[in-house]
């Protein structure tokens, strides 16, 4: 997959979110960061997008977003519990209006049977809404997963905008 798509990716979020007044913020494991990259690459993008954080570790997880301990404990980073605290931690952690959290096992050692590698948890939220959750399993080696992580969290920000429409504005 080439950059191309993700910078296109990422611009149409940038003009969804700057025409509806959203700030974003990201919560990331395994894409590192990438997601934040994408969206900063594009002029602008302090206009809306207002914080990332990258949460490798359970401690940071906890830490940062709020994530519970119960949580990891019990169903490992890897999950849709997880990712939906993460992505409420974001939300609560910073001033944006729509959030985005990614964690997942990119490889290439790190998989289990339950979860192997390619497996990728994603959830997506507006401030006050109820969190949207998926999780996808994508091949090929560590950089391929992180690249088709990054473009599943974009692509989920672009359909979570529409229903963020206020039409008395």
């Amino acid at each position: 997959m080439p950059d191309s798509i993700l910078n296109e990716l990422a611009a149409k979020v940038g003009e969804a979110l700057k025409a509806q007044g959203l700030m974003l913020a990201t919560a990331e494991s395994c894409t590192g960061g990438w997601v934040a990259q994408a969206v900063t690459a594009v002029p602008g993008s302090s206009n809306w997008f207002e914080r990332g954080f990258v949460t490798y570790t359970y401690i940071s997880k906890r830490e940062m977003l709020g994530v519970s301990q119960d949580t990891l404990g019990t169903h490992g980073a890897v999950s849709e519990e997880t990712v939906r605290e993460m992505v409420a931690g974001a939300l609560a952690n910073s001033h944006a209006q729509v959030a985005v959290a990614v964690s997942g096992t990119a490889g290439p050692a790190g998989g289990t049977p339950q979860k192997p590698v390619g497996t990728v948890c994603f959830a997506w939220a507006v401030k006050n809404g109820e969190p949207k959750s998926a999780t996808r399993r994508f091949s090929g080696d560590r950089e391929a997963v992180r690249r088709a992580a990054v473009k599943v969290a974009l692509e989920g920000v672009l359909g979570l905008l529409p229903a963020t429409i206020d039409v008395d504005k």
